[in-house]
């Protein structure tokens, strides 16, 4: 892709056979990203480093940026009727916009948050779902039944990632699109289409402390790798862990490989460690977009029917032949 066409989102979005209202949405969100990105770039110089000094819903120590990317990103979607509510990992609740709007959002302000301090790259995460017509905005918990909808209902997914560039990745069906911020206009141009992951890779995504913890067909698979070239793969792995899931995420979509994050004893009551509707179903939505495969290790995640807002999950995807290596250990 020649950055020279200039081919921007707006442009992009106003190509594809979409309703006015979704292309509304999205280049809010993505208006929303720019001002996050630019936050992130001053840093300490705007005083916006460290804790929050409070904890969100997960029990998560909140950073300063994990609230003010949450009131950036609500700020830029409460306006023009085209999104009938928010949910956000950082809060509690739904927020009802506007009753009659067409559109759902839901959004991880500020993915990888613990790495914000020691500047390593962090990002946005969302998904669109359509808003049912029958949607109760009476309370909260008739609020958040509008919400539980697998992720095969999803319209669009993306992601933000702030790194040295900021990359805006984006599917709305049919296929997958990455943009590059051009900081002098504050403008997503489109620099990569079609994206498509790499099948052949030696790459993999694990927290490895962790092991001890693991379910034997994670041990089993991660195992197989670590023998290399003498083992059944017949290959030598590299392991590579950012701990921010966008940049593990866009390492896959950029160089290929698998990423891990599998239920373990620590977690399994909650069902696993990342969170069904903010972070697995829009990064699902896109690695099969683009070719990959998605699974909690027993079931296509976005198969998944959410229980909660807030429901966590096992999370296994990348390059397609290494998810299913990963599955046939599960057996």
């Amino acid at each position: 892709m020649n950055p020279s066409e200039h081919i921007t989102l707006a442009r992009y979005l106003s190509e594809k056979p979409l309703p006015d209202a979704l292309r509304g949405v999205l280049e809010s969100i993505a208006g929303a990203c720019v001002s996050i990105a630019i936050l992130i770039g001053k840093g300490g110089l705007a005083g916006v480093l460290g804790e929050a000094g409070r904890e969100n819903v997960q029990g998560e120590a909140q950073k300063k940026l994990d609230v003010l990317s949450n009131d950036i990103m609500l700020a830029a979607n409460a306006w023009g009727g085209r999104v009938a509510a928010m949910a956000s990992e950082e809060m509690d609740w739904p927020r009802p916009v506007a009753p009659r709007g067409d559109y759902l959002l839901l959004f991880d302000p500020l993915d990888g948050s613990s790495n914000i301090d020691v500047n390593v790259s962090v990002g946005t995460i969302f998904s669109v779902l359509p808003a049912p017509r029958d949607a109760d905005w009476s309370s909260d918990a008739a609020a958040e039944k509008a919400f539980l909808q697998p992720g095969t209902r999803q319209v669009a997914a993306g992601y933000a990632i702030y790194g040295p560039s900021t990359l805006l990745a984006l599917t709305v069906g049919d296929g997958v699109a990455i943009f590059t911020l051009d900081r002098e206009t504050d403008t997503f141009v489109l620099t990569r289409d079609r994206v498509r992951i790499p099948e052949e890779t030696r790459e993999f995504a694990i927290n490895l402390s962790n092991q001890r913890h693991w379910d034997a067909p994670v041990r089993r698979y991660v195992a197989e790798l670590l023998q290399g070239e003498t083992g059944p793969r017949a290959k030598d792995f590299n392991m590579r862990w950012v701990a921010s899931m966008v940049a593990d995420v866009h390492r896959i979509l950029t160089r290929g490989g698998i990423f891990l994050y599998p239920v373990d004893a620590r977690n399994r009551e909650k069902g696993g460690r990342l969170r069904l509707m903010y972070e697995a179903n829009p990064m699902a939505m896109l690695i099969e977009q683009a070719g990959g495969a998605a699974t909690t290790g027993y079931e296509c995640i976005l198969e998944v029917m959410p229980q909660r807002l807030h429901q966590r999950v096992s999370v296994i995807l990348g390059a397609r032949c290494e998810v299913d290596a990963a599955i046939a250990c599960h057996g």
